[in-house]
């Protein structure tokens, strides 16, 4: 009996070493500023932990994640990323929302070598002028999806562009991509007027007075959340939508269609994301897992988030390990799933190859939707390598 009770105890103890603690993920995003879409955002990677959780973890090990409110500012942010990794000591640091905390996020990991998988944050200088070997960025750039919208905006008649973007590193980013693309397409266009309101903060009878005035053929818009709306009700109640040509980006995302409901501008060029309407089997199953959990559809936020954790977990599967350096080695190429599908980071800009879907927007009922859509693989709008080392320091490629 003596002899019994001691196996049992000794394998509770073997299987309790094995178990080991958690591996953790520090996370940080901008909860409290942008909760229309850090809400569904949070739902997704929380639904992606408890899966890989339920099916016994990873390495033997549960996950763990340790969340964070930055607030939409980056001093905030950098407070609580300090905290995690010297306190708390994070194997993993995740998320971010606005550009500059991305940028912020990622300088720190850079400074204290520790992987830093960046969720939304949108600015070519995240893996570009500002990367480095620790920064890693799952959703497509403004590079990418700038060239996604260009394939539609050079069909148009337009010549004169007139732009409305904010005034901070995501705005400056997806207008210059724009600009670029658009003019190495169709060099006969010209940009005649550019808007810069700041971000939560736009003017929109003035800006769009000013914006008219420089008499576009059409506009390529960047703002989004309660900029959007505002520019949105304005150009409606100015008879300037849906008559003016619009592109723009991000504007298919059910976190903003939900807002501006029956006032969505018929015919804008977006991306976005037609949830209701893709029928593939990795959609399916996701949409009808975050459904069963939280009782209500997946936005863009969902996708990330859950998508997000999934790049993480594949990246330890594949190093065998939470030590930095392997999971960057690890991170590099890695092929990972994601709800629209299979994705890649490729090596030397440590950007991932999820896409985007585009289309124009419409009125169903009350509500905005996407019709004529079609899915942009990010991998189909990605710059030439030659083109990356222009812009990426060397040192972030070694």
């Amino acid at each position: 009996m003596k002899r019994l009770l001691t196996t049992i105890l000794v394998a509770l103890s073997a299987g309790a070493f094995a178990q080991g603690k958690p591996i953790t993920i520090g996370e940080i995003n901008s909860y409290s500023s942008m909760p229309q879409f850090t809400t569904p955002y949070r739902q997704g990677w929380q639904l992606a932990v408890e899966e890989v959780n339920a099916n016994g973890g990873l390495l033997g090990r549960q996950v763990a994640v340790i969340s964070r409110d930055d607030g939409g500012k980056p001093e905030e942010a950098l407070r609580h990323a300090i905290e995690l990794t010297s306190n708390a000591q994070v194997d993993v640091l995740a998320g971010g929302f606005l550009s500059n905390v991305g940028l912020a996020l990622a300088d720190h990991a850079l400074k204290n070598k520790r992987l830093f998988v960046a969720s939304e944050p949108l600015s070519d200088a995240l893996v570009w002028d500002k990367g480095n070997r620790y920064t890693f960025r799952l959703r497509p750039s403004t590079y990418m999806q700038a060239a996604m919208l260009v394939e539609e905006a050079v069909k148009l008649p337009a010549r004169r562009w007139a732009t409305i973007a904010p005034n901070y590193e995501y705005g400056q980013s997806a207008v210059a991509s724009f600009r670029e693309l658009l003019k190495a397409r169709r060099p006969d266009v010209e940009f005649v007027g550019e808007q810069w309101p700041a971000l939560g903060k736009l003017d929109a009878g003035t800006t769009l007075q000013a914006a008219i005035q420089s008499k576009p053929d059409a506009i390529f818009n960047v703002t989004f959340g309660a900029d959007l709306a505002k520019l949105v009700r304005e150009g409606n109640q100015r008879n300037i939508f849906p008559k003016m040509p619009v592109v723009s980006m991000l504007s298919g995302e059910p976190e903003y269609l939900d807002v501006l409901k029956d006032e969505t501008p018929k015919g804008w060029i977006v991306t976005g994301y037609p949830w209701d309407q893709i029928d593939t089997p990795e959609h399916a199953s996701f949409a009808a897992n975050y459904y069963k959990k939280y009782g209500e559809n997946p936005k863009v936020g969902s996708v990330v988030g859950y998508a997000t954790m999934q790049a993480i977990f594949a990246a330890i599967l594949k190093a065998k390990s939470t030590d930095t350096e392997k999971l960057v080695t690890a991170m590099r190429g890695l092929k990972f799933m994601t709800p629209f599908g299979p994705a890649q980071f490729r090596a030397i800009d440590q950007q991932s190859t999820m896409g985007a879907f585009v289309g124009k927007l419409d009125l169903r009922g009350q509500k905005g939707t996407m019709v004529q859509w079609r899915y942009a693989d990010g991998k189909n709008y990605q710059p030439s390598d030659d083109y990356v080392r222009t812009r990426r320091p060397a040192a972030a490629m070694q």
